[in-house]
């Protein structure tokens, strides 16, 4: 803590970056650092090489973020990802990379997978359901002030990957956590209010909702299950709605479902995974394809035919229920 701490203070200018995967708790922990590193009269810039899922707008704030890098900073401090994979657009951009090996970097994560970056970092993670818990910890125990805003920030991203602190990997200290974010002012019924307005369906998104339900594979028995999101519909529909989030419950609370999986296909080739799980096998089985995550919730990125995917995904997801099979029998 004390030496990430130090970082801060020795910069002036810092700048933000979430991967290219932003998420509520990429986005709220950002945006607490913002209004943290404001109050002690830093500025901050908030850069995502991608834009803002329209899903997260909610999110008061979200419209500060930026696609263009400043490289003017002094301080870059990645938040949420510890993966160079989920990086590769920024480290695509030009300067970017330089500028990330010649600047000192803080890593900030709740990850507990190994770090995969290729450039020199400070580390600051801890076994937490969100990163914004660990942004509170390193401003608790630096003494800064959090004000009104950033408690409701981290109080969205807490809630954002912990699902309203109902995941396997919520503990009795992020009910605290929870509770002194409170305390600070945050309203989870306030926040609640304004995202399930914003999270309306059309007819049209309902629709395909019902259209990715008749999609659904089962595999491994029944233990497995898959909906394939190819480009044409990531395009039509994720502006809209990310199709990931649409389904992911469905198909996590079929019966006998072990491990739950949304795979999206690219024009360049890229394939994407989101997995979800009933048993903590999700990062296992995302490890297999060089990605990470949480024991319930993890993802990958590659580059291969999709036919061959599902075939390793069959593979790596019987792998790992055989060695939680082992461990628990």
């Amino acid at each position: 803590m004390q030496e990430s701490a130090q970082l801060i203070n020795d910069a002036q200018k810092i700048i933000v970056i979430q991967a290219e995967n932003p998420d509520g708790d990429s986005l709220g922990s950002s945006l607490a650092l913002e209004e943290i590193l404001g109050d002690l009269g830093k500025d901050v810039v908030l850069y995502c090489p991608v834009e803002i899922p329209k899903y997260m707008r909610y999110i008061n704030g979200w419209d500060r973020v930026v696609a263009d890098f400043d490289t003017t900073s002094d301080l870059a401090v990645i938040v949420d990802t510890t993966a160079d994979v989920l990086l590769s657009k920024v480290l695509e951009t030009p300067s970017v990379r330089h500028f990330l090996e010649s600047h000192p970097v803080l890593v900030i994560d709740h990850h507990t997978t190994e770090p995969t970056l290729s450039f020199d970092h400070t580390l600051l993670t801890a076994d937490a359901v969100a990163t914004s818990h660990v942004v509170y910890d390193l401003a608790i125990s630096a003494d800064w002030a959090i004000n009104t805003q950033a408690a409701e920030d981290m109080m969205i991203a807490l809630m954002s990957d912990s699902l309203g602190l109902t995941t396997p990997n919520v503990t009795p200290e992020t009910f605290h956590f929870a509770g002194n974010l409170a305390a600070l002012g945050a309203s989870n019924n306030i926040i609640e209010e304004r995202r399930r307005e914003f999270m309306k369906k059309s007819p049209e998104i309902l629709a395909y909702k019902g259209e990715l339900i008749r999609k659904i594979e089962y595999l491994l028995d029944g233990k497995l299950a898959l909906v394939h999101v190819p480009w044409d519909e990531i395009e039509k529909y994720s502006d809209a709605y990310n199709p990931g989030a649409l389904i992911g419950d469905e198909l996590r609370l079929v019966e006998n479902v072990a491990l739950s999986v949304v795979i999206k296909t690219y024009p360049d080739g890229k394939v994407t995974g989101r997995l979800r799980g009933n048993l903590p096998i999700a990062e296992a089985v995302a490890g297999y394809f060089g990605g990470g995550g949480h024991a319930y919730a993890a993802g990958f990125r590659v580059y291969e035919q999709y036919d061959t995917i599902v075939s390793e995904l069959v593979t790596a997801t019987n792998k790992a229920l055989q060695e939680y099979d082992s461990t628990t029998s």
